[in-house]
């Protein structure tokens, strides 16, 4: 089953900041992964992790660290980052920020 908006928005403006949370909404979802917006209020993050699927990371505003595998990365609004299926990660928020997560399930084969 697909989500989708059914008209333009701004993605920053999908997800509201709330006290100590994460806030997230899934804005599309069928077979093949899903975007989800996100909205890390301050001290919030995600300890180390990592996912059996390929995502990509899109900061909508806000800074935001984050570091895969050894590497760390400090991102800008507008910036991108991979992270690889299977590749531990972890969010590391400077203040309050939101982000866009796009997340691809790998593919079955026979």
């Amino acid at each position: 089953m697909s989500t989708a908006l059914s008209k333009p928005a701004a993605l920053s403006e999908l997800v509201d900041y709330q006290p100590g949370a994460v806030i997230s909404r899934v804005v599309f979802r069928n077979p093949g992964g899903t975007l989800t917006v996100f909205a890390f209020d301050e001290g919030q993050g995600l300890t180390e992790h990592s996912n059996p699927n390929d995502a990509t990371l899109l900061l909508l505003e806000g800074p935001l660290n984050v570091l895969v595998g050894a590497e760390s990365h400090a991102l800008r609004p507008g910036e991108c980052l991979d992270l690889p299926a299977s590749i531990p990660h972890t969010i590391v928020a400077g203040g309050r920020f939101k982000m866009l997560l796009t997340l691809l399930k790998t593919a079955l084969t026979g």
